[in-house]
């Protein structure tokens, strides 16, 4: 479904994933500098990189696939150039994020609660 041979661009500042067609197609024009319906996949991702959604035109209207994780996070491309909204990546990099290689492993999280009593 998702198409392969065309431009992929990964925004780099958090979104709410709730927004939808519209909304992320207004993003991809204001912040992007993109035509939404020009052919290439933006990917968007919510501010614990748990969940991505990536929007797309398929020639009969613009599509959204949305993707969480059961567990990690996503790892977000680096962009050479800091002030860039988006980074281009290649097609292997978006299949890796899509099939969980490109993921970061869950932080071990420690409990912290009251420090143990010894009873004597």
């Amino acid at each position: 479904m998702i198409p392969h041979g065309v431009e992929v661009f990964v925004a780099l500042e958090p979104i709410d994933l709730r927004w939808s067609f519209d909304r992320l197609a207004g993003l991809v024009e204001d912040q992007l500098g993109r035509r939404a319906r020009c052919g290439a996949l933006f990917i968007f991702f919510g501010k614990r990189r748990t969940a991505l959604k990536v929007l797309f035109f398929d020639g009969s209207g613009l599509c959204v696939f949305y993707k969480r994780l059961d567990r990690g996070t996503f790892r977000i491309p680096a962009s050479l150039d800091p002030d860039s909204p988006a980074v281009e990546i290649e097609e292997r990099e978006l299949d890796e994020l899509l099939d969980g290689i490109a993921v970061d492993p869950e932080p071990v999280r420690r409990r912290r609660g009251a420090p143990r009593r010894t009873v004597h």
